[in-house]
């Protein structure tokens, strides 16, 4: 007997999906986990830090949430989010219509395209390497890609722009000027700009700016969306909190549509946001440690052989040996160090290898003495 998706006109979404780019370096994770040191994973961007306590204890405090919550979250909520914007990211005074809270900013990328309407006459701008889940977003509605890091080069009038600062996998950082080149273009041609600002608090080099800050915006957040995330800021990945502030049209929009879906942050994760979004303090302490992180394995990587291109923020540096990155992934397993791949996140080769620095203390010196060491 066939099954429900392969009867008729049913389609298996899933397979107009690359694969999974995790899946495609399981053998190397089983090689540098056989290293009699182990595995010291560096692949992936989750937190391995604390959680705040005060956040664990507002999500403890606010546990009897026998009703359901509103999918716009609680205006205590959006006041604390309204405040972070102004006060931390320049954006001029907004009405709290601009702020909507997300289930983490991976499900707002995947699903924006479609709850914005886009289809298969529309055309979707990422950038040229960039984070995978833009073009899941993209395939997932059916609509065209272009890929590109010029304004300039953008091809016809696209519905929907991607950009990313500090970026996922090179740290690149835009400068005010570059991101006013991409709301200028937005605003010729009508798209959407959204703008992925999740690592934001960790810069290095330059500094991040927001979207909506005045002296990108001008002040006018027409068709301007700033995506934030709580996970590295706060380390609340498990949370899978977030939160999109922008436009009041299109924040409306998406609210209208998300009651209908039942998307809705449960009502303790918004609370311990709340709790983490008026904690300054605890961001710091964040940023110091993946900055000593970041001291001891960039001059590791460079001494063995590495060279580090951008890496202006996040918390990855984005590192090559002038080969292709299979064989770096292959050269780091060997060594007991997993890293993800440069192909995961460009079209076609790359020679690029993505390093976390999403490891404890102990485990990010013992792979810069490895690296040293050369096994």
């Amino acid at each position: 007997m066939s099954s429900a998706l392969d009867r008729g006109t049913r389609r298996r979404v899933s397979a107009s999906l690359p694969t999974f780019p995790w899946d495609t370096i399981r053998a190397a994770k089983e090689r540098a986990a056989e290293h009699p040191g182990g595995l010291i994973d560096l692949s992936v961007g989750t937190p391995v830090d604390p959680t705040p306590g005060p956040v664990r204890d507002a999500l403890a405090a606010a546990s009897d949430a026998h009703g359901y919550p509103q999918v716009w979250g609680t205006p205590a909520l959006r006041a604390a989010i309204l405040e972070h914007m102004t006060g931390r990211w320049g954006a001029p005074e907004l009405t709290e219509e601009s702020v909507l809270p997300v289930i983490g900013t991976k499900e707002l990328v995947a699903s924006l395209p479609s709850q914005l309407g886009l289809g298969p006459d529309s055309l979707i701008v990422i950038p040229e390497c960039a984070y995978p889940t833009y073009r899941v977003g993209a395939l997932l509605c059916g609509a065209r890609v272009q890929v590109t890091d010029d304004p300039d080069r953008v091809e016809g009038e696209p519905d929907l722009i991607w950009i990313n600062s500090p970026a996922n996998p090179s740290g690149r950082v835009l400068s005010i000027d570059e991101m006013r080149a991409w709301v200028q273009l937005a605003r010729r041609t009508g798209a959407v700009l959204a703008s992925d600002e999740c690592y934001g608090e960790f810069s290095w080099q330059v500094e991040a700016v927001s979207v909506l800050d005045t002296r990108v915006s001008d002040g006018d957040i027409g068709g301007l969306l700033s995506c934030m995330s709580m996970s590295k800021r706060s380390n609340m990945a498990g949370y899978r909190a977030g939160f999109v502030v922008g436009d009041p049209a299109l924040t409306s929009e998406l609210l209208a549509i998300r009651k209908h879906a039942g998307m809705i942050v449960p009502a303790p994760i918004a609370e311990a946001m709340r709790v983490a979004l008026g904690d300054a303090g605890q961001v710091a302490e964040q940023r110091e440690r993946y900055r000593r992180r970041r001291e001891v394995l960039m001059p590791a990587l460079t001494g063995a052989g590495f060279r580090i291109d951008h890496s202006e923020g996040s918390i990855y540096l984005w590192a090559t040996r002038g080969q292709d990155c299979r064989e770096t992934l292959d050269w780091l397993a060997e060594r007991g160090i997993l890293c993800s791949p440069g192909d995961f996140y460009v079209e076609g080769h790359s020679d690029h290898v993505r390093i976390g620095l999403t490891a404890p203390d102990d485990r990010i010196v013992e792979a810069a003495r490895r690296l040293s060491s050369g096994n």
